[in-house]
Parts: structure tokens; C-alpha cells; sequence
């Protein structure tokens, strides 16, 4: 079996090499403006998300409400809650810490390129698969930081509700309802250079992952994780990709729905979204030491489920042909 390495997943890791190496760059003295490219893309990112949503597949897609309950539902509810039980587990303030990293995972809205590129490989409901992946990001902009501000307000990074939903207002829901606003005008244009914007998007991400890992590099957090640390997170993260699929395919398959809802289900379901991770970290925990280990979790799982879901898309786009 082939397998290929995902090239977003190898800049990555490429990236954070390079935060090691050559912090510099991302330090309070550079001459390079990180913090202002970052929050002007950030803009921009959901400018163009904006732009690429569709009004009319939205309304469609709402037909099928029991399919998107059960996602939606898996995302915002299931997640989290799984992940909420193993916090009286947190003794010292390394596994604390960690496991605010994982339930910051949990608590985050699916992906949309991704989910909506597997299903379509996995010949499942596609135009379940835009709705749900695209409801979902919306959706997080209002769950994610209700979430974190039960365990993020007595720590450092001093939680404030208002100024996070300003922040997000300003940042994130204005672009996109400008996009949605000029969507009639520009969205054939998103559409058409959709390689591109997508490829923008992972630029800003790779930006704010350097300067997030830098700050953890400079203060010496990764000290305190050990191999063994590392090792446990990837063994957790791999348990919880396996309970919420195989959870979900139950479920879809005793509430009666066809194979192609079953896959669109599984496969959106079960994703987390980056952008939004990394979006969303750099919000509501702005500029603490430790916002590398708290986007540690999110980058193993993206690795992963691309791995996962892309076999499993593999063996189910064959089987139906």
C-alpha cells in the first residue's frame, strides 16, 4: 500500500525546525511585522471563506437535519464531553496543562476542505458534507470560546469574554459576512482560484504555528514534556479519533441512514479543523509561553485523520466502483 506524506503536514514540522532554529524572526524585535501579517490574514482567510460559501447550498442542505444534528452535535457536544471525563484524572500542572491542550481540540469545528474532498473520494453525501463542514466553522465561532472559558479564565491568559467575541466579531464574522455580502459578485472568482486562496490560507497557518512555537522555544516549555509525554498524547489522540468514528458509525447505522450519509457522518464528524485551531488559540489564549503545547494535540490529529480517513476514503471509492 502506498501511502504519500501529506506536504502540509511535512511544512509543518518543517516550520517548527525552523521556529528552533532561527527564532529570531519571530521575536518582539524583529523586523518582520509577524503579529500584523497574521492578524491581516487571519482576516483574509475568512474574507474568502466568506466569498466561497453558498447561500443556496446552505438552504438545501438543510433538508437533511437528522444527518446534521448527529455531526453537529458529535462536534461541539460528544467531543468535549468525552475528553471532560479524564480531567479528574489531571494531577500535576504538566497533565493539566496537556489536557487543556486536548479538550481545546475537542472543542473546536470540523474542517471544511478536507472533509469535503474525503467524502467525495468515499462516494458519500456531498452536498451534506459542504453544509455540515460549512455550518460547523459558524457554529465554532460561538461554541469553541464558551467551551475554553470554563478552564481558561483562571490561568494566564487572563479570559475575558467580551474582548474575545469583539476580537472574534472584528476579526473573523465581519470578513465573512463581507464575503457573503460580495459572494454574488466575487464567489466565482474564489471558486476559480480556490487552489490559491487555499494555499494562502496554510501560509498564515505556518505563520502563526512559527511565532506560536517560537514563544514556547524561548521559554523553555517543551522541557517539561517528555518523550513518554509525547508518545501518551499521540496514544490519546489516535483512542479518541477511534471511539467518536466507530461511535458514529453505530449511531448512523441504528438511526437507518444510507451508506452515503453513514461516510459523510464519519468523515465530517470526526475532523477538526487547523485554521480554525490555530485562529482560535491565537484569540483566546493570545501570546502565552505554552501556545505550542496547546496546539500540539491539534497538529497530531490533523496528521492523523489525513491519514486515517484518506485509506479508509481509499477503500471506499474502490469498493463503489
Amino acid at each position: 500500500m502506498n501511502i504519500k506524506l501529506d506536504k502540509f503536514v511535512v511544512s509543518i514540522l518543517f516550520i517548527i525546525g525552523l521556529a528552533y532554529v532561527f527564532p529570531q524572526w519571530g521575536t518582539a524585535s524583529s523586523p518582520v511585522p509577524i503579529n500584523t501579517i497574521s492578524t491581516i490574514g487571519i482576516s483574509l482567510i475568512f474574507f474568502f471563506y466568506g466569498l466561497k460559501l453558498s447561500p443556496t447550498k446552505i438552504k438545501e442542505g438543510l433538508k437533511n437535519w437528522k444527518l446534521h444534528v448527529l455531526i453537529q452535535s458529535t462536534t461541539f457536544l460528544f467531543f468535549p464531553l468525552l475528553v471532560l471525563l479524564f480531567k479528574p484524572l489531571m494531577l500535576t500542572e504538566e497533565q493539566e496543562l496537556l489536557w487543556l491542550a486536548i479538550f481545546f481540540l475537542a472543542a473546536l469545528p470540523s474542517t471544511v476542505s478536507s472533509s469535503v474532498v474525503m467524502v467525495s473520494v468515499a462516494k458519500g453525501n456531498i452536498p451534506a458534507a459542504i453544509f455540515n463542514a460549512s455550518i460547523s466553522g459558524i457554529i465554532g465561532i460561538l461554541v469553541t470560546p464558551l467551551w475554553m472559558g470554563l478552564f481558561v479564565q483562571t490561568s494566564d491568559a487572563g479570559f475575558d469574554f467580551t474582548a474575545i467575541y469583539l476580537q472574534l466579531i472584528g476579526q473573523i464574522v465581519a470578513p465573512v459576512v463581507v464575503g457573503l455580502f460580495l459572494q454574488r459578485f466575487l464567489g466565482k472568482y474564489a471558486q476559480k482560484y480556490s487552489k490559491q486562496l487555499t494555499l494562502f490560507d496554510k501560509s498564515i497557518i505556518l505563520i502563526i504555528i512559527y511565532k506560536s512555537f517560537v514563544s514556547s522555544f524561548e521559554e523553555q516549555i517543551f522541557s517539561s514534556v517528555s518523550v513518554l509525554d509525547l508518545l501518551l498524547l499521540l496514544g490519546i489522540v489516535l483512542v479518541l479519533f477511534g471511539v467518536v468514528f466507530y461511535g458514529l458509525k453505530f449511531i448512523s447505522k441504528r438511526l437507518g441512514f444510507t451508506e452515503k450519509d453513514q461516510i459523510t457522518a464519519t468523515f465530517c464528524g470526526t475532523k477538526k479543523s487547523l485554521v480554525h485551531g490555530t485562529v482560535f488559540s491565537k484569540i483566546v489564549f493570545g501570546n502565552m509561553a505554552t501556545l505550542g503545547i496547546i496546539l500540539l494535540p491539534l497538529m497530531i490529529f490533523h496528521a492523523a485523520q489525513i491519514l486515517i480517513i484518506s485509506i479508509i476514503a481509499g477503500k471506499l471509492g474502490r469498493k463503489e466502483t
